[in-house]
């Protein structure tokens, strides 16, 4: 029932978003950016509140695959939150709370791994990378919009939908504030991996605390190539993605291999 309390405050609140930026409902502007801000705080309380219960647990961190999906659609939600109080933003910020509302109905589903105790370093080591996979990912989500974006404005598309559309480069300042955020994140948590993991390289984790490295090597690069040659456009994004593209190796494709082809526990 919470899943469906999560979807229906953002659909509602990603449809007054987007509604506010078009034109024939300027005179309800005002109005719908209420809703829209009441509906997404209210959607993302319980959403955060909801998530906290089902992983954090008197035993410890009790995870399945599905609680990421559903970590992905509250920090969409969050980032949405933020992004909004640029106008141009939130048409875009429609688009991430509908994908938060499909992310939101994986809350509670799935079957969760057995908990186990763990120290409060371990933990923390935990909840820090997940926080920062997730919110990469968040950010390979945008890349993609401003792929669109870059797409529409190269063939000289043109639709009411375009209102729906910020100016690319405020896009790229999101993208890139995400990816600041998101590579200190990473960082963090490979230090902390590399501290408090014990036989990392007897627990196979070797190939993705690599991968993990690569992967925080492209988005320094990224963001140093930002700050002193002012990279942008489609260089930056495949970039980004390639960044994205490795984690996902790094997680998802290691821990495939590792249960399913070598038969080895993961972590």
């Amino acid at each position: 029932m919470l899943q469906i309390t999560i979807f229906v405050w953002y659909i509602l609140a990603g449809l007054f978003f987007a509604a506010s930026r078009l034109s024939r409902f300027e005179i309800h502007h005002s109005k719908f950016l209420g809703v829209a801000f009441v509906a997404s705080t209210i959607g993302l309380l319980i959403h955060a509140h909801s998530l906290w219960a089902i992983v954090y647990v008197d035993t410890g961190l009790a995870l399945a695959l599905t609680s990421i999906f559903s970590l992905v659609g509250l920090q969409l939600a969050a980032i949405a939150i933020i992004a909004a109080l640029e106008p141009s933003l939130r048409g875009l910020c429609g688009g991430l709370l509908m994908l938060a509302a499909v992310a939101g109905l994986t809350t509670g589903t799935g079957q969760p791994e057995a908990a186990s105790e763990l120290t409060w370093q371990m933990q923390g080591h935990i909840l820090i990378s997940l926080f920062s996979y997730s919110l990469i990912t968040v950010g390979a989500i945008v890349a993609c919009y401003a792929l669109i974006q870059d797409k529409r404005l190269r063939t000289a598309r043109l639709s009411a939908a375009n209102q729906l559309f910020a100016p690319l480069e405020t896009t790229e300042r999101l993208l890139y504030g995400i990816a600041g955020v998101g590579f200190a994140g990473l960082l963090l948590a490979v230090v902390s991996g590399a501290t408090f993991v014990e036989n990392l390289f007897a627990q196979h984790l070797a190939h993705k605390t690599f991968l993990s490295i690569l992967a925080l090597i492209l988005f320094g690069i990224l963001l140093l190539g930002r700050q002193f040659a002012g990279w942008r456009g489609k260089k930056a994004i495949y970039l980004y993605l390639g960044g994205f593209a490795l984690l996902c190796l790094a997680y998802f494709g290691s821990r495939a291999i590792l249960e399913y082809i070598i038969g080895a526990r993961w972590g």
